[in-house]
């Protein structure tokens, strides 16, 4: 679906993991966590499993298996199940937002509505935005695996259920994501503006079509998101 471009911004919407903030500070603080229970049942050491861990997520943490390969290669009898219960049930007592990212969603939610989607287990994506200090920052919040992984990004699902929420039609909106396969893609396929930011993970991963706009983090978007409403 092509986007258009002509028309006023009227809400802006934002990805969570690596966008706002950087996944790996969640993801180290869970590893650890999974490493200590890890070593209790095995004669491997949790710095170990801790590397190991790492080794696996830095590999592509969207892959999934990580645990089950850190396993099968250090201690192939622990129990797997209790690993992944262990990292699901991790709650980080405080995350970090990229720096100015708080200040500049306040500026931002100022002059339009923000709106926030994000993918993955729903406690677990609940936990962050409390640790973030988030919880009452968004107008509208979609957390899509509310309505199965199947409807994760890039899926229209979210992004439908976020402008239906807003009352708002998409190509005045704009969705600010770091991933060129969900966030560039899912927005565009509903016809909303995509504006890519190139931190985290995926940042020097290159997309099948090209943004609306990019920038290098989140709080230069926004400066130039408060520009484009303002003019």
């Amino acid at each position: 679906m092509a986007t258009n471009v002509s028309g006023p911004i009227q809400a802006v919407v934002f990805d969570l993991d690596d966008t706002l903030y950087l996944q790996e500070t969640f993801l180290d603080a869970a590893w650890n966590v999974v490493a200590e229970e890890a070593a209790r049942g095995s004669d491997v050491d949790a710095a170990r499993w801790r590397e190991r861990l790492t080794y696996f997520s830095d590999l592509g943490s969207d892959k999934g298996g990580i645990i089950d390969r850190a396993v099968a290669e250090l201690a192939p009898r622990v129990l797997i199940a209790d690993l992944v219960d262990t990292f699901k049930s991790f709650r980080p007592v405080s995350l970090d937002l990229m720096p100015g990212v708080r200040e500049s969603l306040a500026q931002l939610r100022a002059n339009v509505p923000i709106g926030l989607i994000t993918d993955g287990d729903v406690e677990i994506q609940m936990a962050k935005l409390s640790a973030l200090g988030l919880t009452d920052s968004f107008d509208v919040v979609v957390l899509s695996d509310q309505a199965g992984r199947e409807f994760r990004k890039p899926s229209p699902a979210p992004f439908l259920q976020a402008l239906d929420a807003l009352g708002l039609e998409a190509p005045n909106v704009v969705y600010v994501g770091d991933r060129p396969d969900k966030d560039v893609l899912g927005a565009h396929g509903v016809g909303m503006r995509a504006y890519r930011v190139r931190t985290g993970e995926y940042r020097a991963t290159e997309g099948e079509i090209p943004p609306w706009r990019e920038a290098s983090n989140v709080v230069e978007a926004i400066s130039e998101l408060l520009g484009l409403i303002g003019s």
